[in-house]
């Protein structure tokens, strides 16, 4: 019998028979706001019969339970009816253990670090020893692994023994994601988790806190991956109901200078956790109070010591920016505008920030080449040439011809008036000869003999663009194109103080893996863009217009 949608339902799901599981053998309870997250994550769909979701992502404050949550799903996935098995007499779903459908079963409970893969491993740990569960099910629970019929549950972490090509992984539980990234191996590891999983038809559960923009983690990028899919833009997932992406923070608005303000924040926040004598603010009727303490932690508010974007980012739940950060994520979104279309004959000026390529064991810069609409007031990419992954990258060089023709092939698309250019990094020459063949052609130059290298020794001239750059974007007086180089390099860049203001760095613990040569290249179109302005620079020829892909 098909399924029969009971009062209020939209989808079937065996939401509730995995928390009927859960109180029963493990004596974990779920309140509304987690069952909530279980009804969708365990979503049917009602023509196939088969579980929608292969992603899950819950992004939580600290101190809410994601923690306890993640351990009785894994034991879930191991041992409880999660695997639909088609309707009962009423048209309700009905299930059956994974191990009823695999010889081998897999649940890696994952982190990128000891320490914090025993934020999941110790609760699941200590649930697997419950007299319930032990006297229901064949399990022997150890320090290092769970043992279950067919396999195990056990930690992994990014330092450990590979992961890649584990069998009959159906669920990996992955903690903290926001603290994945290239240089600790969290990168790698999300991908083989999810190769695995796609083999074994298999679900992946992420568990970020906050993330900071620009860094580059997974949680960041399964952010991205959402942005895109409901925008319908992600290049291979193009059904929303893949991806489970539950994420909730404070209201942009929320003061932590404000007491009230504050702890409605909290509030809002924690949801159903929440402690606040009043219940919590996300159901109506309120849920009863919770566990989280929302007045011991709107006091650490109170202390200037803590970092105030770290605060929000661990109890506010708000995706922020570390502290000196040139932009944030919401200020560079402001300005995002992929519609305009560059015109053949409007003054273009353009930046150049070269690398000579890998230096030893370390990673090479990016070489770039940004564009800049003097009458549109639009950055956007013309080149970006950054060194491959993996064996590719072994001894790599930025493809200097490549490079040379894309010059050429801007000031043949447009009407460049302006170019600045960085010439370190073994580019001196290059500037030199690009000096002596668009000479005649630039209205804006930097000094009549050298008039596209800039000097980076003239420190304020260097700060002062910046600075200037920095408040046409917040003001949102200009825009870019959105793309993903000119977006990530804008988050990465840090702010380094000089005497006369600031120049831009990689983040201090990622100065391999972080680039921020784009930025220094929208600098340098910026900068030549606002001498094009003050020299009232026009240009009369006329063309087709041209959009940039």
């Amino acid at each position: 019998m098909p399924w029969r949608p009971l009062d209020g339902e939209s989808f079937p799901s065996l939401g509730y028979h995995v928390a009927d599981q859960m109180a029963e053998y493990l004596n974990y309870f779920v309140v509304r706001e987690q069952l909530e997250f279980l009804i969708r994550f365990y979503e049917i769909d009602p023509f196939t019969g088969k579980r929608v979701k292969r992603r899950g992502v819950i992004q939580r404050p600290r101190g809410w339970g994601k923690s306890p949550k993640l351990a009785a799903i894994g034991i879930s996935e191991a041992l409880f009816e999660v695997v639909p098995d088609g309707w009962d007499a009423d048209g309700q779903p009905v299930a059956r253990p994974w191990s009823d459908f695999k010889s081998v079963i897999n649940v890696p409970i994952t982190a990128t670090s000891d320490d914090q893969v025993q934020n999941t491993w110790a609760p699941l740990l200590d649930m697997a020893r419950g007299d319930a569960l032990v006297n229901a099910f064949d399990v022997d629970p150890m320090e290092t692994f769970i043992a279950i019929p067919g396999g195990k549950i056990e930690p992994r972490t990014s330092s450990g023994r590979s992961i890649k090509g584990l069998p009959g992984q159906v669920c990996a539980i992955m903690d903290q994601t926001e603290e994945w990234v290239r240089g600790n191996g969290g990168l790698r590891l999300a991908q083989n988790i999810r190769n695995n999983a796609t083999k074994a038809s298999g679900v992946t559960l992420e568990s970020p806190n906050a993330f900071t923009p620009g860094e580059g983690s997974v949680a960041e990028k399964s952010a991205r991956d959402w942005d895109l899919i409901k925008s319908g833009k992600h290049p291979k997932l193009s059904d929303a109901r893949i991806l489970l992406y539950d994420h909730r923070e404070a209201p942009a608005d929320t003061d932590p200078a404000d007491q009230e303000s504050l702890v409605y924040g909290l509030r809002y926040a924690y949801g159903d956790s929440s402690n606040h004598p009043d219940g919590c603010i996300i159901h109506t009727p309120p849920c009863e109070p919770g566990w989280a303490d929302i007045a011991g932690t709107a006091l650490a508010f109170l202390d200037t010591s803590n970092d105030p974007q770290v605060l929000r980012a661990d109890f506010l739940n708000q995706i922020t920016h570390a502290a000196d950060s040139y932009l944030s994520q919401p200020e560079l979104r402001a300005i995002l505008d992929e519609s305009k279309v560059i015109g053949k004959s409007e003054p273009i000026t353009l930046g150049f920030d070269g690398s000579e390529g890998r230096k030893d064991s370390r990673i090479a810069d990016s070489t770039v080449l940004i564009g800049y609409s003097v009458t549109q007031k639009h950055l956007f990419k013309v080149g970006v040439w950054e060194q491959p992954d993996g064996p590719a990258g072994e001894g790599w060089r930025p493809p200097q011809l490549e490079i040379e023709q894309a010059v050429k092939d801007a000031f043949r698309k447009y009407n460049i008036v302006g170019f600045f250019a960085d010439p370190s990094a073994g580019w001196a020459g290059q500037v030199k000869t690009w000096e002596a063949d668009y000479n005649r052609r630039l209205k804006v130059k930097l000094t009549a003999n050298e008039p596209i290298r800039w000097r980076q020794k003239d420190v304020s001239r260097t700060c002062e663009a910046f600075e200037q750059m920095h408040s046409a974007i917040v003001s949102g007086d200009i825009t870019f194109d959105g793309s993903k180089e000119l977006t990530a390099h804008f988050l990465n860049a840090r702010r380094d103080a000089r005497r006369a203001g600031y120049v831009l760095k990689k983040p201090d613990d990622d100065q391999d893996y972080a680039k921020v040569d784009a930025a220094w290249g929208a600098m340098f179109a910026f900068a030549a863009g606002l001498e094009a302005l003050g020299k009232g620079v026009t240009n009369n020829r006329k063309g087709p217009a041209r959009r940039i892909y």
